[in-house]
């Protein structure tokens, strides 16, 4: 379990990650509704679609929850490739 959750952990980074080479990105309806309570439980004080956000999403990646990574996965934040592969790799 712990694995599964560094793996959504690293997902979510990545996401957070690719996105900041833009000034702003904005998130579609159903990641800002999946990720909301990992957003109010880890990084409240930032930003929405800011990369202080980013940043702070990016070091609670272990703790964030499966529906949160699942989001990105389906809305093309994040590969599953990529989410595989940081499940392998344990980071």
């Amino acid at each position: 379990m712990k694995l599964h959750n560094e793996l959504l952990l690293a997902s979510i980074l990545l996401a957070f990650s690719v996105g900041s080479a833009t000034a702003q990105h904005t998130y579609s309806k159903a990641v800002q509704k999946a990720c909301a309570n990992d957003y109010h439980r880890h990084c409240p004080q930032y930003g929405i679609e800011t990369e202080a956000l980013r940043l702070c999403m990016d070091k609670a990646g272990h703790a964030l929850s499966k529906t949160c990574v699942d989001a990105l996965v389906d809305a093309g934040e994040v590969s599953k490739a990529e989410v595989e592969r940081r499940k392998r790799s344990g980071r």
